[in-house]
């Protein structure tokens, strides 16, 4: 949240509109906690508070989550992330698997760094604050979530938009854990005007 906010100072913007997914969207909140003054509007996409005893995602999710590549080579790299979207995508949008795969490759290629992910999944743990901190947010608020979110299910959205004073929720039929077109095109529909 500081970097992003130094971001902002860097290219002189007082003022933004911040929308982040997944662990971005608990960056998002953290943002928006920081420096509300800063923050125009807030969305969050497939995140939560990190409230405690909400649903947590399903065992075999978790399985492919923990598990690592077969090997360091990119292909292997490739392997283990193709077998992860399989099992957090979107059912009602699936992704092509020549798509899925070069997509994996490219962001394998531009950085697979997996000390970075155990600090992430760290991250996101100690975070145990912030649910309890976000009644006190007076931002306009969208939070938009997969219906069929298998690794951080629908109720964490719904926690979210209940904890944030008028804030709305979306939820998006067929929707699991990633951003395939038709998902997209759905998420844009409440966040286009809302941003305006």
């Amino acid at each position: 949240a500081v970097d992003a906010l130094a971001v902002l100072d860097a290219l002189g913007v007082q003022k933004a509109h911040v929308v982040g997914v997944s662990m971005g969207g608990m960056i998002s909140q953290r943002v928006a906690l920081a420096a509300p003054e800063r923050v125009l509007s807030l969305t969050s996409v497939m995140s939560s508070s990190g409230a405690r005893g909400l649903p947590q995602a399903e065992p075999s999710v978790m399985r492919v989550l923990m598990s690592r590549p077969a090997g360091k080579d990119i292909a292997s790299v490739a392997d283990h992330y193709v077998r992860l979207f399989k099992a957090i995508g979107s059912p009602g949008f699936p992704m092509d698997d020549a798509e899925l795969r070069e997509r994996i490759m490219a962001a394998a290629r531009r950085g697979f760094h997996p000390a970075g992910t155990v600090r992430q999944m760290v991250a996101i743990a100690a975070d145990s604050r912030r649910a309890a901190e976000l009644a006190g947010l007076r931002l306009p608020t969208l939070v938009v979530h997969g219906k069929a979110d298998p690794l951080v299910p629908f109720a964490c959205g719904e926690d979210t938009a209940r904890r944030i004073p008028g804030a709305r929720l979306v939820g998006i039929e067929g929707m699991g854990h990633d951003l395939p077109k038709g998902v997209v095109e759905r998420l844009l529909e409440p966040l286009i005007p809302h941003l305006k």
